[in-house]
């Protein structure tokens, strides 16, 4: 299914543009190009080819706002065509390329520099940036980029029009574009549904599961973009608890007792969810976990640590790794393969918490943790604090690591300090008992 290109509220910006679209409707109208009906692939990519030479800015807006409309209808080998199309037919000119180089290289003026930096731009870009700026622009492309990666699994050889989405996403998406919100109950329903729909860690059964997760001793933050103001591009969900939490179960359970405010000298951060698979290699959680403890130090001074409470989705499919498998006794290789081990005897737990700070610790995809939430939190500058035996007992928690989890710990003295040693030096910052079990 296509994914959904609409925007529901307009912001002052969004809603001036709107008036200016409506009037470029009508001109197109009236010349024909807007029929409200489904276009053929050829005939979209014909839009498209306007669209970059177009430059009335009323009909242009209203040109890009119904490429953006037919491009929500595409799906299938439809829509895999037209990405063959933007691939082959908006590509750069290497005759172009070639010919830009040489005047650079007998006159290295400006001019020429600038001929050269137009010249590797495939025209695919320049309709990205028009389809933009019309109302919902930026979602369509956000949408069009998580069927695009979809569509690469099978056809790599898209991969230059993913590069230069990825490209413009990075500018777009900047840091300082980005606003903190606090989700609440008071927040708009429609937004709330988003939360639901988009947790990615610990599924929300329901509004109750929800509105438990917001109580007083509950934070939910996300970052929206101005282009996406009821659409949360990431979020984080935070258990305010004495003492730094070993279980996931008791964060999640909807009949509990509020923690009083002065009870509450920890933050967990339980789960964190990027929302769009378009968004895909665009990092926002780095920036956020941070914001999100600046921002809970400033209303919550007795809160003196910051850990989250993470899964470890690596560690089970290392374990079975036949190298890895080889090394284990009968016990352990019966309780990686079964994944049953309530009674699992005090033996099996040490080594598997063994072998599981040895995977963090030494397992490396390069010069960085292979485990890909190790690499995020490490690599914001946090530390490993703790491993959690049976702390999280779900389907999910027993398949990706036997139902282990990690604290990571947040001091923000030495967050900057473990950043640098771990992307300078490849150096794992870690607590002494985890160093142990190393």
């Amino acid at each position: 299914m296509a994914a959904s290109y609409s925007v529901e509220r307009r912001n002052p910006i969004a809603r001036a543009l709107g008036s200016v679209v409506d009037v470029g409707r009508d001109l197109l109208a009236r010349q024909g190009v807007l029929s409200g009906k489904e276009v053929s692939s050829d005939a979209l990519v014909e839009m498209c080819r306007d669209l970059i030479e177009h430059r009335g800015e009323a009909s242009g807006l209203a040109l890009a706002e119904e490429i953006a409309r037919q491009l929500a209808r595409l799906e299938g080998d439809l829509q895999l065509a037209f990405f063959e199309r933007l691939v082959t037919d908006f590509a750069v000119t290497p005759g172009d390329i070639a010919e830009a180089a040489r005047c650079y290289s007998e006159d290295p003026s400006f001019d020429n520099l600038n001929r050269i930096a137009k010249s590797i731009e495939a025209p695919r870009v320049k309709l990205f940036r028009r389809i933009n700026m019309a109302p919902g622009g930026t979602q369509t492309l956000v949408a069009l980029r998580g069927d695009l990666l979809a569509a690469m699994r099978e056809a790599p050889h898209l991969k230059p029009m993913d590069a230069d989405l990825k490209h413009l996403f990075i500018s777009w998406f900047n840091k300082g574009f980005l606003n903190m919100e606090r989700i609440d109950w008071n927040s708009p329903a429609f937004v709330l549904e988003r939360i639901i729909s988009y947790e990615a860690v610990h599924e929300i059964n329901g509004w109750d599961d929800l509105r438990s997760r917001l109580q007083e001793d509950r934070r939910c933050y996300a970052f929206f973009h101005p282009a996406m103001p009821d659409d949360p591009l990431v979020f984080v969900e935070v258990a305010l608890t004495d003492g730094v939490a070993s279980a996931v179960t008791p964060l999640l359970e909807m009949d509990r007792s509020s923690l009083a405010v002065a009870e509450q000298n920890s933050a967990v951060f339980y789960s964190i969810s990027n929302c769009h698979s378009g968004l895909a290699g665009i990092s926002f959680g780095n920036f956020l976990i941070k914001q999100v403890v600046h921002e809970l130090r400033q209303e919550h001074q007795a809160i003196k640590t910051f850990v989250t409470l993470s899964p470890i989705p690596g560690f089970r499919s290392w374990l079975q790794e036949p190298e890895i498998m080889d090394t284990l006794d009968d016990e352990l290789r019966e309780t990686v393969r079964t994944i049953e081990f309530t009674e699992a005897s005090d033996e099996v737990r040490d080594n598997l918490l063994r072998l599981c700070a040895r995977y963090l610790v030494t397992e490396k995809s390069g010069a960085l943790a292979r485990d890909p939430v190790a690499r995020f939190h490490l690599g914001n500058g946090a530390s490993l604090h703790r491993l959690n035996w049976a702390a999280d007992p779900s389907a999910k928690g027993l398949e990706q690591s036997l139902g282990i989890m990690v604290n990571y710990l947040y001091d923000l003295d030495k967050i900057e300090i473990n950043h640098e040693a771990y992307f300078d030096k490849g150096e794992i910052a870690a607590s002494k008992v985890v160093q142990k079990l190393v």
